[in-house]
């Protein structure tokens, strides 16, 4: 399932989880945010981006430019 930005109210896995633990999960209930939070603590603390912000993120990641 693909996030829609302001139309995902619920939470989804990120597509790419192995289903090894190290999952994220990200909703979108408002236009202006998209909310990420760790799938193995529903209940902790979430990070709220700025659509355009995450989407940079995003293709930074997929072209490998954040590496540990």
């Amino acid at each position: 399932m693909a996030i829609i930005k302001g139309a995902t109210p619920m939470w989804i896995k990120s597509s790419y989880s192995a289903g090894n633990g190290a999952c994220v999960e990200l909703k979108s209930p408002a236009a202006h945010s998209v909310a990420v939070r760790d799938s193995k603590d529903p209940h902790g603390p979430t990070l709220a981006f700025d659509p355009t912000t995450w989407s940079a993120f995003v293709a930074e990641v997929g072209r490998d430019e954040h590496t540990a």
